[in-house]
């Protein structure tokens, strides 16, 4: 298999296995779709780090399989395609990305589906596309605009150039810049202390982030309104506020 699912805390690490790039084949993208329902449906999963390994995050999809594909082949496959990085995008949990090295193309569109970005001080990201006469197919020109804005992002999408990590953090690609053999340790550390948190209330908000980021201001506010008096319902808001009337700030147990 070319992802794994591996849990350990709370955390769900979605790593990618495909020597030596992390190419993103047809086959993986698959995979990695699966995996994401999966990291979705489970309970022990309350948060998830999406990682490439120690050199190398995803260096893009497999060209020599683009290649042979035709005009026909691709209609066919785009919406796969979109769909596989979509799934990791909408798991309703707390989801970092742990970038390692090369992180471009579809590596870099992955990266962009997490809520946070931690990278390390050898990455280098971007969306090559239009080098090879093609623009991003698996959400970049969607995603990146939403995250850094449309005149850096096209700027990226225009021009095809990698950016280093310094760059990346300045633009607001990423959210964090570590040593390289940091960037697990740190990613698993930001997800495993969310994990600990209130599921459903991590839920709303991500959603409610999310929604209101796609739609007008009215109907995200009107998301926000009914997850907010929604969580009235919930054991963990009763926990939460009992402990904050008697103990103070910070000191809810939810799990």
């Amino acid at each position: 298999m070319t992802v794994h699912l591996e849990v350990a805390e709370g955390v769900g690490t979605l790593r990618l296995d495909r020597p030596p790039m992390n190419a993103l084949d047809v086959a993986t993208q698959d995979r990695l779709k699966e995996l994401a329902e999966e990291a979705t449906r489970r309970e022990d999963v309350r948060a998830v780090v999406i990682h490439g390994g120690e050199k190398v995050f995803a260096a893009g999809a497999d060209i020599k399989e683009m290649q042979a594909m035709d005009h026909t082949a691709m209609v066919l496959r785009a919406r796969a395609l979109q769909d596989s990085f979509t799934a990791v995008a909408r798991i309703p949990k707390p989801v970092v990305a742990a970038v390692t090295g090369y992180a471009l193309g579809g590596g870099c569109e992955l990266a962009l589906c997490a809520d946070y970005r931690i990278a390390g001080e050898n990455a280098k990201l971007g969306q090559p596309e239009i080098l090879l006469g093609l623009i991003p197919g698996a959400g970049g020109t969607q995603r990146l605009a939403r995250l850094i804005g449309p005149s850096k992002a096209k700027d990226l999408i225009f021009t095809g150039r990698q950016v280093r990590a310094d760059e990346a953090l300045a633009l607001g690609l990423v959210d964090r810049v570590v040593p390289a053999g940091e960037v697990y340790t740190q990613a698993h550390a930001w997800a495993a202390k969310l994990a600990q948190g209130p599921a459903l209330a991590l839920r709303a908000a991500k959603e409610s982030v999310d929604i209101g980021l796609e739609t007008d201001i009215d109907t995200g506010l009107a998301v926000e309104r009914n997850w907010f008096a929604g969580l009235f319902a919930t054991e963990d808001r009763e926990r939460g506020m009992r402990s904050f009337v008697e103990e103070g700030p910070g000191k809810a147990k939810f799990l």
